[in-house]
């Protein structure tokens, strides 16, 4: 996401012909677009994407059943160490 809204930055700069980006090349104002989908692709090829995804699930899961507990004046478990 970072990489796209410097793209975005630096694509508007050029185009607009403000301060020092006016005089870089597009090859370079346009890398950050180029960086994003090499970003998404070795992300979706090694599952990192997949496994925050469920990572993200796996808290929401554990913080509800916490919730749950607690409701019923169960102390929440302590993490293991």
């Amino acid at each position: 996401m970072y990489l796209l809204i410097a793209g975005v930055v630096l694509l508007l700069l050029k185009y607009m012909e403000v301060g020092f980006v006016a005089g870089w090349s597009w090859w370079w104002v346009l890398s950050p677009f180029a960086a994003a989908v090499v970003w998404w692709a070795w992300a979706d090829s090694t599952g990192y994407t997949k496994r925050k995804a469920m990572e993200k699930m796996d808290q929401k899961k554990k913080d509800r059943i916490d919730k749950q507990r607690e409701a019923l004046g169960i102390k929440p478990k302590r993490p293991s160490r």
